[in-house]
């Protein structure tokens, strides 16, 4: 890939699946983006809402497949010689039309670069044609990540290139709310935002947690949204594992210094009130002192939450916490958050705060 091309007019996520299911069966989309920014889960939304009545939905790591996986050699009858056929990898048989995404495709074998551009550009496997309507798309990383990438300039010109952005806090917490993320790692999130800035930002040389090529030791283990989806298991099984063993995991999925932060802050989790002592007394409830111990009521109390009255019972809690920023972090996930949502708009308690702190939600 070209290292000169600059990485212009980022899209999020959402903004690539929306391209996609606009003009993906006759644009060639190839998305480029930092390691673990969600760019696969571009495959499994397209599975979820478009389902399997109508479509294949196909997966391939193009990193990890070789020749055998694509093409089988067979006996023609009436030549008396082998030919290539196309594996089942594509469903060939199937009449159904083909959502198809070649992950990695920048890493793959070299000598399978034609036929994934064959692929790519005229729907064509071997001698099987894609069913009209089909959608085939690329992703990659930057050439800037210096993680192996390449494809040749001429083959970047026949598609879209587009430019994936690294999601902030503010995009990822909803979404981690709404896929049941540990609320320790959405609280840690949300007092420690850098761990999702981008190398690409400027001004990230001490940033310890994030993935940085240009400095030594950062391109392993790393803070990105895959690796929190992943310590979200390492997280939850901490009581039957202990401390230690679960430091060490945290430390081979989000890095040292992201594992160290966060052990501090499940120690707080004993200071936590629960969600069910404020609403049976919401008013005389004890509110923590540590900014930690709040934020992580914060989001339990976004899982947990069921009715207007349990709102605005927390919602008389809420307003007796002295950080209006703290509040304010609530106040937005209420809204954000597909399960809270709906309660949320149509709350007295939650409507008058709104007024009384709209600046802090400019």
């Amino acid at each position: 890939m070209n290292n000169t091309i600059e990485f212009n007019n980022p899209v999020t996520i959402n903004e690539a699946y929306k391209l996609l299911r606009a003009n993906g069966d006759k644009i060639t989309y190839l998305f480029r983006g930092e390691p673990g920014i969600g760019k696969s889960t571009l495959h499994s939304r397209a599975k979820q809402e478009l389902g399997d009545a109508e479509w294949d939905h196909i997966y391939l790591d193009w990193s990890s497949i070789d020749m055998g996986d694509l093409f089988i050699r067979a006996p023609n009858r009436d030549t008396g010689e082998l030919e290539f056929f196309p594996s089942s990898l594509l469903n060939p048989k199937s009449s159904k039309k083909k959502f198809i995404m070649i992950d990695e495709i920048g890493k793959g074998d070299k000598l399978l670069l034609k036929l994934a551009m064959r692929l790519v550009l005229e729907h064509q496997w071997g001698d099987y044609k894609l069913p009209e309507g089909s959608v085939v798309f690329g992703t990659t990383n930057n050439p800037s990540d210096n993680v192996g990438d390449f494809l040749h300039a001429h083959g970047t010109n026949r598609v879209t290139l587009v430019n994936i952005e690294k999601p902030t806090e503010k995009v990822w917490l909803p979404w981690a709310s709404d896929n049941g993320i540990s609320p320790i790692i959405r609280a840690w999130v949300a007092m420690n935002p850098r761990c999702l800035a981008s190398y690409l930002d400027g001004g990230q040389d001490e940033n310890p947690y994030i993935f940085n090529p240009r400095k030594r030791g950062s391109v392993g283990s790393f803070v990105s949204p895959r690796s929190l989806a992943k310590a979200h298991h390492v997280v939850s099984s901490r009581d039957d594992v202990g401390d230690k063993l679960t430091q060490a995991a945290l430390a081979g999925t989000i890095g040292a210094a992201a594992a160290e932060s966060m052990a501090a802050f499940m120690s707080l989790a004993k200071e936590l009130v629960s969600v069910k002592q404020v609403l049976a007394d919401p008013d005389n409830v004890t509110v923590p002192e540590k900014p930690a111990a709040l934020f992580m009521m914060m989001f339990n109390a976004i899982d947990t939450i069921e009715t207007q009255d349990d709102l605005s019972k927390f919602m008389r809690f809420v307003n007796r916490i002295g950080s209006s920023e703290i509040q304010a972090v609530f106040f937005t996930m209420l809204l954000q958050s597909s399960r809270t949502v709906r309660i949320a708009k149509n709350n007295q308690q939650v409507m008058e705060w709104a007024k009384g702190n709209f600046e802090l939600l400019i």
